[in-house]
């Protein structure tokens, strides 16, 4: 089984792999998910399963859930935080696949690795099809055995920072529900 072998792979270069190993696996992964032979088999539904079955390889949703919200985190009932979390793993999922789908198989070149402790930072830039260049940053802590990603600037901007800004907007003017309840549409 294909799948079986990728979640393998994942799992196994993830625990001994440093930043951007890990970054450069979990991207060929997906690269390949999307274009590869077994690719042209499935559904686009069963692809963005794989592709989602590895994205959780590299990223933390937990971590980047409590971040997004920052003190309104603590403030939610452990009920909302889990929902909030399996919420916001398919936003920030599918807004990273809308990416690399955007980008159209292109390579994607990595230009520097920065680790300062247990964090790091993973630099990266693809060229478009249309010809312009995008720049990728995976910020990374080391959890357990593998390096996690908690947040990527695109272009410079913060992926987990913006929505931060959303989404306190949306409990000021209303409630954590209310945050909640638009996440669910």
């Amino acid at each position: 089984n294909i799948m079986m072998a990728v979640l393998l792979a994942a799992a196994g270069t993830a625990t001994a792999a440093g930043p951007t190993e890990t970054v450069q696996t979990a991207v060929q992964q997906v690269s390949s998910s999307q274009s590869g032979p077994a690719a042209k088999t499935l559904s686009t539904a069963e692809r963005r399963a794989d592709i989602r079955k590895i994205i959780e390889t590299l990223f933390d949703f937990t971590d980047m859930s409590e971040r997004s919200l920052g003190s309104a985190w603590t403030q939610a009932s452990p009920a909302q935080q889990q929902e909030f979390i399996r919420l916001f793993s398919t936003l920030i999922a599918n807004a990273y696949l809308g990416r690399i789908e955007q980008f159209g198989g292109e390579p994607f070149t990595y230009v520097g690795e920065k680790i300062d402790g247990d964090e790091a930072a993973v630099q990266s830039r693809v060229v478009t099809p249309k010809g312009s260049e995008v720049g990728l940053e995976y910020r990374m802590y080391r959890a357990a055995s593998r390096w996690a990603v908690y947040d990527i600037y695109v272009d410079g901007i913060s992926l987990v920072g913006s929505y931060k800004a959303q989404f306190n907007r949306i409990i000021q003017r209303g409630s954590f529900a209310e945050l909640l309840k638009q996440l669910r549409l």
